[in-house]
């Protein structure tokens, strides 16, 4: 992708090298599976991959001082590239929202090692990418894509990590219009099998943003780019990865889609660039 030498986001807090704000304990009890299980991954799944997740951390439980190390040259440049990926997605949702006539709410993002204290409670690397709605922030360990490629078959490069960034962006608008607060009330009750059918067109409907924003950012992709998107979405699949952990796989347990469902929608995003086209609860649930 092409990325380097243009605008950076200013609102990305760079918190990796330091041991962050108060007590972290590896796993972060349940706070990492629930994480798991709303954000990225979900359900079931969540049980399987936390415990290998987890082995990022190596069993570090850190007593938060404040104290920040030097980053390596690799993770400054790869700092650089999150700040301006999240820029682009700045520029696309202002403009996309002003077309609607809407504004804009930007989110902020926090990139952090090992654990990190959210407004939706403590976090460890276990958690893998995701978004808090109580603070309005996207939290990543960027080591979790080492991780998505060597235990779960991505392809490397940096446009899987966009493709990650723009899909919690996805959960950025999906809170501020209100979808995400209808969704969690339709849930309340429902039985676990529905509820987990809603949770899926909303995952979906954050693979579809970021679409939409790649469509809107084309001038900067580069050949392989939409692949590498593609392989990230096919390998966080519900599907791929209870076959990857399990053997077999438990369609009513889903809470974000098979990895066919996730490569169309996001192409489906990429290819229309038009919002109005993301109503995955409409083809879903109909």
């Amino acid at each position: 992708m092409k990325w380097k030498g243009r605008e950076e986001s200013d609102n990305v807090e760079d918190r990796r090298g330091m041991s962050g704000g108060g007590k972290a304990v590896v796993g972060g009890g349940i706070i990492g599976i629930v994480i798991l299980l709303l954000n990225l991954f979900g359900g079931e799944n969540a049980k399987m991959l936390t415990p290998v997740l987890e082995q990022i951390n190596q069993g570090q439980q850190t007593e938060q001082t404040g104290e920040q190390r030097a980053l390596t040259p690799e993770e400054v440049e790869i700092g650089k590239f999150t700040k301006t990926i999240f820029r682009d997605n700045e520029v696309t949702w202002d403009k996309i929202f002003q077309e609607n006539n809407m504004d804009y709410e930007q989110p902020k993002m926090v990139l952090f090692s090992d654990a990190v204290e959210t407004a939706c409670g403590s976090a460890t690397s276990a958690s893998g990418p995701f978004y808090c709605p109580g603070d309005k922030k996207v939290y990543m360990d960027l080591r979790f894509f080492e991780e998505l490629k060597t235990r779960f078959g991505a392809k490397g490069g940096d446009f899987a990590i966009a493709y990650v960034i723009a899909h919690e962006v996805g959960h950025h608008i999906q809170t501020i219009t209100g979808t995400s607060g209808k969704v969690r009330q339709l849930q309340q009750n429902k039985s676990k099998a529905e509820a987990n059918k809603l949770s899926v067109c909303l995952e979906l409907q954050a693979d579809f943003y970021a679409g939409v924003w790649a469509h809107y950012n084309k001038q900067y992709l580069e050949e392989g780019d939409i692949e590498e998107a593609l392989s990230a979405a096919h390998a966080v699949g519900d599907d791929a990865i209870q076959s990857k952990m399990q053997g077999h796989v438990q369609p009513d347990t889903f809470t974000h889609g098979t990895s066919e469902q996730r490569i169309y929608w996001f192409k489906k995003g990429f290819q229309t660039g038009d919002i109005k086209q993301g109503d995955t609860f409409s083809a879903l649930l109909n």
